[in-house]
């Protein structure tokens, strides 16, 4: 058989045969319908430790809340573990995906080159030569004819590898996309089983330091709301100082502000309740000695969704600092350099958020994981957002803190 026929007959060999992958979509539809009926358990414990959350002004309320953060946790963890299975198996799916794409290229690329070979053969072959080789004039125009069928099977060929090349590119950024979705899967599971002990063990040092009285529980409130108002009062004297010397470490200032109603961020939880808004609220009691504030107004908004709720960032931005301290925990620090150059604030975070100052980040990203860290009565979120941004060194402990009231805006002015 000449050679140009054999080249032809390989080519209707070039359509690849791909295992059936139904076994594996099975089990990813399959741990789709039980995340689904996860997601919906997740959804009734967190209504139902918003309803708790503002009534823990007894223990009763507060033990009840407690074990509520408890069984929601152990359903976020059985969900995350849910999720990680099914995005494995994707991932598996992806790599095997990959895999047969790699080898129809490979496959492709051999016969091009073949191809190519067989026609430089005859292009470096004399008209002369071709002609004392073939056994007559019919011969020589069924060899030609064959030389312009694989030319014409050779652009289609570079064709279909082009578009293999495009899918194989393609696959691999769904890998790189699903690899970080697993990564950002199993951070979320070792946060939520750190909160689950977290929240157990808050449960039993609560029992234990009240002996389950709730005489001993009003105490302890009216105790904690006591230590706010002097560290507060404290803190805005230690402000002023800084201000007037101005020992500012990071400082930053919005240009104008655009019309409240604007709506430029988005909440940072999902299923969250707001447990206590901006200003003077009932909470605060401004202009009282003995407000938990020291008489300042509240400088955000907090929520609450349960212990380890993942929170994002409400906008894109840029992390600016972060730290720890006695006042509000763990906290970070994100500037929003759009024109309006805002700063916000989230603060008794369960852990110090993993993210280093400079690190960039997306609108929703997971930036850290509600807690109670700080001056905190129970978990929650706090958010702040500031017009006038600066942190500062407290000289007695050598913690980072941030400016207090003065700066801030209302976030729910910005929020959607």
């Amino acid at each position: 058989m000449r050679r140009g026929l054999v080249i032809i007959s390989v080519l209707s060999l070039l359509i690849p045969v791909f295992v059936s992958a139904d076994s594996e979509q099975d089990k990813i539809s399959q741990l789709q319908a039980q995340i689904q009926q996860l997601e919906q358990q997740k959804q009734q414990l967190q209504g139902t430790i918003s309803q708790t959350a503002s009534q823990a002004d007894t223990l009763k309320n507060q033990v009840q809340n407690l074990q509520n953060q408890i069984n929601s946790l152990k359903i976020q963890a059985l969900l995350t573990g849910k999720k990680i299975d099914q995005t494995s198996l994707q991932l598996g799916t992806v790599q095997d995906t990959i895999s047969d794409t790699q080898k129809k290229v490979d496959y492709e690329k051999d016969t091009i080159a073949q191809m190519l070979l067989y026609l430089h053969k005859r292009d470096n072959e004399s008209l002369v030569g071709i002609l004392l080789k073939s056994a007559d004039l019919s011969d020589y125009f069924n060899q030609e004819q064959y030389a312009l069928t694989i030319s014409s099977r050779l652009l289609s060929t570079i064709e279909d590898l082009r578009k293999a090349e495009t899918d194989l590119n393609t696959q691999k950024n769904d890998l790189e996309s699903k690899k970080q979705d697993l990564e950002s899967l199993k951070r979320d599971q070792d946060a939520q089983k750190s909160s689950l002990a977290t929240v157990q063990t808050d449960k039993n040092h609560l029992l234990v330091t009240t002996k389950g009285q709730e005489a001993a529980y009003q105490k302890m409130l009216v105790d904690v709301q006591n230590q706010e108002n002097l560290f507060f009062s404290q803190l805005r004297e230690l402000e002023t100082h800084v201000i007037q010397g101005g020992l500012y470490i990071v400082h930053v200032t919005a240009g104008a502000l655009p019309n409240k109603g604007t709506k430029l961020f988005q909440w940072p939880e999902e299923g969250y309740r707001v447990t206590q808004g901006y200003g003077c609220t009932t909470y605060a009691r401004c202009g009282r000695k003995g407000g938990p504030y020291g008489g300042a107004p509240h400088n955000g908004v907090d929520m609450a969704a349960g212990f380890g709720t993942p929170i994002h960032a409400i906008g894109a931005g840029q992390i600016i600092a972060n730290g720890k301290n006695n006042g509000w925990g763990n906290w970070v620090a994100i500037q929003h350099p759009n024109q309006y150059n805002l700063v916000s604030i989230y603060a008794h975070m369960s852990a110090l958020s993993f993210l280093q100052v400079g690190t960039p980040v997306t609108a929703g990203e997971v930036i850290g994981y509600e807690g109670n860290t700080g001056n905190a009565e129970g978990s929650h979120l706090h958010l702040s957002l500031y017009k006038d941004f600066f942190t500062y060194v407290r000289d007695k402990d050598g913690q980072l803190y941030f400016n207090y009231f003065e700066g801030t805006i209302d976030p729910r002015d910005y929020l959607q």
